[in-house]
Order: C-alpha cells, then sequence, then structure tokens
C-alpha cells in the first residue's frame, strides 16, 4: 500500500507542477510575442533610417563624380613645405 500512497503523491506533485505550467505558459507566450513584435517595429525604422541615408550617400556620391568630371583644376600643393612634411 505504500507503494501506492507514494505513486499518487507522485502524480499529485507532478500534477501540481503541469498546472502550474499550464498556467503561467500564455503569459510568457504573449509577452515573448509582445517584445518580438516591438523588436520587429524598430528593426522596420532602423531599416528605413539606414535606406535614406543609403540614398543621401549615393546623392552625394554623384553630386561629387559630376563636380570632378567638370571640373579641370589641378590639385594645389601646401605652401608650407616641398617634401611633404610640415613647417617647424
Amino acid at each position: 500500500m505504500e507503494i501506492f500512497g507514494g505513486f499518487a503523491v507522485m502524480m499529485s506533485i507532478l500534477g501540481f507542477f503541469l498546472a502550474v505550467v499550464w498556467l503561467i505558459m500564455p503569459f510568457v507566450v504573449f509577452t515573448i510575442k509582445g517584445k518580438l513584435d516591438r523588436t520587429l517595429d524598430v528593426l522596420a525604422g532602423i531599416e528605413k533610417r539606414l535606406a535614406d541615408m543609403e540614398a543621401q550617400l549615393s546623392g552625394l556620391r554623384n553630386e561629387r563624380q559630376q563636380g570632378s568630371l567638370t571640373s579641370t583644376s589641378q590639385p594645389v600643393a601646401s605652401p608650407g613645405s616641398d617634401n611633404g612634411m610640415p613647417a617647424a
């Protein structure tokens, strides 16, 4: 009879544990879902900002390339030195 009593106690403990897990899991799942949705929103904003920055940089690059094609002036050496070292 002791075996059946011990088995019943073990099953009640296991049942209590499963009931607790069963009651807590929806809250855990919905919390993770909310955090994931927030992360996706932040990631979409970051992606939009990055796309805007890439568009600005490509526009500046195009302006610089067009400016260098139309410019015929030669680069001017610095008047401070002739060997590339700064004047002391």
